[in-house]
């Protein structure tokens, strides 16, 4: 499965640019994923860039929902999953600051983020010492 996006984005407002984004997936007989890499057109990597996990999200204006497409490979083990998540929490709140300048829901954002991780870690601790 290989996924394309073309993104446009202005470079201080003189010019329109267009960056292709694409993404493949590996799957298995399972269709389960077992490879995913990335590369940018408009990226200095010469390579496809590895990847273990992805989350890609899309805002329908018309029907006012997000569509979204998480995968995950089996070589993504929990605690690197929790990291994920938490890097994107914090990311998120950081998206959101940038559009809306709400500090105190970024900030409340930015606690759940920690608060989630430092679960995780209380737990994986807990069980380890089991």
């Amino acid at each position: 499965m290989t996924v394309q996006i073309r993104y446009l984005y202005h470079l201080y407002f003189r010019s329109m640019i267009q960056s292709t984004i694409t993404i493949d997936v590996t799957l298995d007989n399972d269709k389960v994923p077992q490879q995913i890499s990335w590369k940018a057109s408009d990226s200095t990597a010469d390579m496809a860039q590895q990847s273990k996990a992805m989350m890609l999200s899309f805002w329908d204006g018309a029907d006012k929902a997000a569509m979204r497409i998480d995968l995950w490979t089996k070589e993504m083990m929990v605690d690197e999953m929790a990291d994920f998540y938490y890097q994107t929490f914090m990311t998120m709140a950081d998206t959101f600051n940038r559009a809306t300048k709400n500090a105190e829901l970024v900030n409340d954002m930015k606690n759940f983020a920690n608060d989630f991780y430092q679960k995780f870690r209380d737990q994986q601790l807990k069980e380890n010492k089991l």
